[in-house]
């Protein structure tokens, strides 16, 4: 028995307006009543966006063109009255959010976010789904991960609505050019304009993705896109089953750090189709579109992400050695400059993901940590370890493949972090639990312990240096010097500075706009002097004693250790591929 049916159809009647028009149809689908849903989140972007509240003039119909009664029961949901087998719903959506991961309608061009665009039948996320679209005139392609239909022009398929949610569609002028890359295809849409050098572009992704395909051993898609919308000023990407969108900079394809922190984001987001798309934890799939799906490991799936980006693109010879240490010392500076390190594990990160990583405030740097540097950290830990202790026979790509292998191919089932942890050490002898310990504790780890055993030693170039601090960053705000971030028991915390204060004068001296007087007053004072701040806040004046502290700010660097041995340098090498 074949399940009933449903189809869309997108129109775009006032795209200048920023509006795109949705038809769903249903057929074989015979109930007194159906639900249909707009999803509230996107898989890869632990928020609830509430999608739904672009919706407008929703409005259900019978093959008769008879309205339906209907009612909205939630605030995602509608609930359709009918026993009939054929209904036809029509709603409006509204998009004009630059992001790659919601909707955007102009007269240029449109990007559908599947979750923002489609609705579902409540318990029908199995059902196979048609989608036909037509453009304006002045528009002339599409590209999605969706497969085509044979018989239908402009028409895709999905075998279900897991799939339709993670296939964007492009539609308007796009730039695209396809090329092949050790058997499957890949396509890039460029959106927007850039000064991009596609023949450069398209050997550089035939590089990273050659070396992504021999960390995993196989790719799974036929065919792939990376759809770029090119900005002014932006950065951002978000993975999909065979696709990745990503935002960057219309100029920086000619400035070389900007290019390859481009190159990067590829290298990410082209990561993510073996590690979180296929394997993944538990948690993270089959989804509920309905609300959070809850997991303690985006610091293994971003995390191990964010760690083999820029060491891919390292192997790749895009960054020489002095690069990539410091993009991954940025990794140590970003986490132990916060605060938050001392109150938020990598693993409640991941869980409080839905509601911190995404929605940071004056405090956040107090409060969190990201998963994305805090994994990339744990992750060199678990790599440097297992190359020093097989003496460089095996390293954290042998366990990924064999995981990969294993929960995916094999099983087809999410992990759990536990069966991970063991699986390192069935596939290389290598004990590491102290790692995975430390991801779900606030412990620290001795990273040297593992930076010297390949020759490398992580330092802290403030260890000698004890320079005064309030605790304060602050902004100039129309020649005006106003507080934007409080440390965590920083001098400023325990005297009472808040947030958007705006600093008058410090000791009877009135604070200029460069701020100049804070770096004088700073620098001739010592440990324990107190100082009076002059401020107002909301229209008022005050008056704060402050007491000076030595600042905990933290400045480490990667290098090569002087005391390193023979073979000791020779793993760092494996490690960089210096050879």
């Amino acid at each position: 028995m074949s399940l009933p049916s449903i189809f869309f159809q997108i129109s775009f009647v006032e795209p200048q307006a920023h509006y795109a028009e949705i038809t769903m149809q249903i057929e074989g689908l015979q109930k007194p009543f159906i639900d249909v849903k707009m999803p509230v989140w996107a898989p890869g972007s632990y928020l609830i966006r509430e999608y739904a509240k672009n919706v407008e003039r929703f409005q259900a119909y019978r093959s008769s063109e008879e309205l339906i009664p209907h009612e909205k029961i939630s605030k995602n949901t509608w609930r359709i009255y009918s026993d009939n087998s054929d209904i036809r719903i029509r709603y409006s959506i509204y998009g004009f959010e630059n992001s790659v991961r919601t909707n955007f309608i102009d007269d240029s061009h449109a990007f559908l976010s599947p979750v923002g665009t489609f609705m579902y039948v409540d318990g029908c996320l199995d059902y196979p789904v048609h989608v036909h679209i037509e453009m304006p005139d002045y528009w002339s392609k599409i590209s999605t991960g969706l497969e085509k239909s044979v018989d239908l022009v402009n028409t895709y398929t999905a075998p279900n609505f897991d799939i339709l949610f993670d296939s964007p569609i492009e539609i308007g002028n796009q730039d695209t050019w396809s090329f092949d890359i050790e058997g499957t295809l890949h396509e890039c849409a460029m959106v927007g304009e850039g000064a991009y050098d596609k023949h450069k572009l398209t050997q550089d992704i035939k590089t990273i993705v050659a070396e992504e395909n021999r960390i995993w051993g196989s790719n799974p898609n036929a065919y792939y896109l990376f759809i770029t919308h090119n900005y002014q000023s932006s950065t951002g990407g978000l993975e999909h089953l065979n696709s990745t969108v990503l935002a960057t900079s219309r100029f920086g394809y000619s400035q070389e750090s900007t290019y390859k922190s481009y190159l990067s984001l590829i290298a990410h987001e082209y990561f993510h189709l073996w590690n979180v798309k296929r394997l993944r934890p538990q948690a993270l799939g089959p989804f509920n579109y309905d609300a959070e799906n809850y997991t303690t490991g985006l610091w293994i799936m971003e995390g191990f992400t964010s760690y083999y980006d820029n060491l891919i693109i390292r192997r790749c010879s895009f960054y020489d050695e002095k690069e990539y240490l410091q993009m991954l010392a940025l990794d140590f500076n970003t986490v132990y400059n916060r605060p938050g390190h001392e109150v938020q594990s990598a693993a409640l990160a991941s869980h409080d993901t839905w509601i911190k990583q995404y929605r940071p405030d004056e405090n956040s740097h107090n409060t969190s940590i990201s998963y994305y540097n805090k994994g990339a950290m744990l992750a060199a830990a678990i790599d440097l370890k297992i190359l020093a202790e097989t003496r460089g026979q095996q390293r954290l790509d042998d366990v990924l493949k064999r995981a990969y292998q294993k929960f995916y191919l094999i099983e087809n089932r999410g992990f759990e972090e536990y069966e991970l942890m063991e699986l390192v050490q069935q596939v290389t002898n290598i004990d590491v639990s102290e790692i995975f310990h430390a991801a779900h504790t606030l412990e620290e780890l001795d990273y040297n312990l593992y930076f010297n055993k390949v020759g490398y030693e992580i330092i802290d170039l403030n260890a000698d240096v004890q320079p005064l601090s309030m605790g304060i960053k602050t902004v100039n705000n129309d020649s005006r010097i106003v507080v934007k971030n409080v440390d965590r028991d920083s001098g400023a915390w325990k005297g009472g500075i808040n947030v958007d204060d705006e600093i008058l004068a410090i000791n009877g001296y009135r604070v200029d706009p460069t701020g100049r007087i804070i770096d004088y007053i700073l620098t001739n004072s010592k440990e324990g002097d107190r100082i009076n701040m002059i401020v107002a806040r909301d229209g008022l004046i005050k008056n704060l004693d402050i007491q000076l502290q030595y600042s905990n700010k933290k400045t480490f660097i990667i290098q090569r250790k002087e005391t390193a041995t023979v073979d000791e340098r020779r793993l760092g090498n494996i490690w960089l591929s210096l050879d």
